[in-house]
């Protein structure tokens, strides 16, 4: 089985949010056989800049998140930043996302692992995948039932970053839910006070992962990723989500 996590970076408005969960909705009946959880962000807490766009905030993010659920039957998935919003979360989302900066963050995955939900840890950019396994099982001892791991690629130097796919083999040594974010894997971080990347090879990264023995993708879209207010050059165009899929989809058979 295939696993798809798919969304715009961050909640901008509710006609965006529906466009990209029609198309998320259109693939998930597509292909039945496959878990598609949509993805967005009430809150950016790690943008470069102070005056960077980050979001609706918690409460009327998850609101706006919840009515996605409620029309296109879906399930959620979000990050989390402080342990205050874990409940909240909880209530609305199907899987609460560590993001990567904070998986070393003790009492952020204790709390998370103690919600009832899936939890999906993604690995530090300052991390390799074997030492994954300390904040992995800081989850599981902690209660949580499925715990996943996401790499997104390491810093290589100042303002780039690099995919050692060796990563996703000894994380598959922790858990076989291991996830490749196909997207922020090809940012280049802090251009100018705002973070660049190189969408064109989105679908290397993830075709590469599929080689690898991974099977659930994170694939950030958006309608028009260069007008977006957050990670605006390594989105994928909605247009080319669907022939990312059929790609995936295509050589998971061979």
């Amino acid at each position: 089985m295939l696993r798809f996590i798919v969304g715009p970076c961050v909640i901008e408005s509710n006609e965006i949010l529906d466009e990209v969960a029609n198309m998320v909705s259109v693939l998930d009946q597509k292909y039945p056989e496959y878990d598609f959880y949509f993805k967005s962000s009430f809150d950016k807490a790690n943008r470069t800049a102070l005056n960077s766009y980050r979001g609706p905030g918690l409460e009327k993010g998850l609101e706006m998140l919840n009515g996605i659920k409620d029309k296109y039957n879906l399930k959620l998935l979000t990050d989390v930043h402080e342990t205050s919003q874990v409940n909240s979360i909880a209530s609305v989302v199907d899987c609460i996302q560590i993001p990567a900066f904070l998986c070393r963050q003790t009492d952020l995955i204790v709390e998370s692992a103690k919600s009832g939900v899936s939890v999906n840890i993604k690995k530090g950019q300052f991390m390799s995948g074997a030492d994954m396994i300390y904040s992995y099982n800081k989850a599981i001892e902690s209660g949580c039932k499925d715990v996943w791991l996401t790499e997104r690629g390491n810093s290589f130097g100042y303002n780039n970053l690099v995919v050692d796919f060796r990563n996703l083999a000894d994380m598959k040594k922790i858990t076989q839910d291991v996830v490749m974010d196909c997207t922020h894997s090809v940012q280049r971080p802090s251009q100018g006070g705002i973070t660049s990347g190189n969408r064109e090879f989105v679908p290397s990264m993830a075709l590469s992962a599929l080689m690898w023995g991974v099977r659930s993708f994170f694939i950030e879209t958006h309608p028009d990723p260069d007008s977006a207010k957050s990670d605006a050059a390594n989105m994928l165009r909605l247009s080319d989500l669907e022939q990312l899929i059929e790609e995936l989809h295509a050589h998971s058979k061979i």
